[in-house]
């Protein structure tokens, strides 16, 4: 892991303090400055280069210094894909890595002690991001007004849990687009039943749903990923129980893409729809 790290003229001395606490736990450091020849300086610039950097994805995660990491903090969350955290206790700290995934850490040298400071930085470090029901909050901070979001699946007899995945898949960008599996990779899939609904009665339906700008259907793998390439996609979004960077390794998505998944619920889905039907 890289961490870079930064500071005000209020947070040099526990800066440098923190770097060698990190090289005894064999992390590797980008001090992005100041040291103490700058005299005083614009935490603005100095957390600037650091939410820079994690945007360019040079450096993993971030920690900013100042008095009281109030305006580190302030500055970091103005850029998009950074979650800074201004922690001044270790549950803080804790519960910002496992329900919010921070990856910026902001610390106060006035309000707590060079060991207490270090003591939040190694609890963030060591816990993990909770991902799942916390996965699609989390997901919902950043969109671009530009951005153009793909999903992709067999959509057949609507229910409630594809409008949540679609409304989520929204709040990620500007434009959705929809990939629709024709009917024989349906029938593949999911057996010689399905799908109930042809591709263009599935078609006519999503594009009437408000949350949908536009559906392409797709006749095999191959030509799902050439949309990858067309259409230059800044969000993927898949419903999955996988990890974002397994689903990107399993459906060999280009890394200029960023992932997010949407949790699947059991109980929302075509099949369990199909058998209360059938029950009824």
């Amino acid at each position: 892991m890289t961490i870079g790290i930064s500071a005000d003229h209020n947070g040099i001395e526990l800066k440098e303090e923190i770097k060698t606490f990190l090289k005894s736990q064999d992390v590797e450091v980008v001090d992005f400055g100041p040291y103490e020849e700058h005299g005083k300086v614009d935490y603005n610039f100095f957390a600037g280069l650091v939410a820079r950097s994690l945007q360019q994805k040079e450096i993993k995660k971030g920690i900013l210094i100042c008095g009281t990491g109030v305006g580190m903090s302030i500055v970091a969350n103005r850029y998009s894909n950074v979650r800074a955290v201004l922690a001044h206790n270790l549950i803080t700290a804790e519960k910002s890595r496992e329900h919010n995934d921070s990856n910026v850490l902001c610390l106060g040298a006035w309000v707590a002690s060079s060991e207490d400071n270090i003591s939040f930085l190694n609890a963030w470090l060591k816990q993990d991001w909770g991902g799942g029901r916390h996965s699609k909050r989390v997901n919902m901070i950043d969109r671009s007004s530009e951005d153009i979001v793909l999903t992709n699946g067999v959509f057949d007899v609507l229910h409630r849990g594809h409008i949540e995945l679609l409304k989520f898949c929204k709040a990620q960008g500007a434009k959705l687009v929809v990939a629709l599996d024709a009917d024989h990779l349906v029938a593949e899939r999911k057996g010689p039943t399905r799908p109930i609904n042809s591709v263009n009665e599935r078609k006519a339906l999503l594009e009437s749903i408000s949350y949908v700008d536009e559906v392409v259907p797709f006749d095999s793998p191959d030509e799902l990923k050439n949309l990858y390439e067309t259409l230059k996609p800044s969000v993927i979004v898949k419903g999955s129980e996988w990890t974002s960077e397994e689903v990107r390794l399993r459906d060999e998505i280009p890394s200029f893409i960023t992932v997010k998944t949407y949790p699947i619920v059991e109980s929302l889905s075509t099949t369990a729809t199909i058998n209360k039907i059938k029950s009824s």
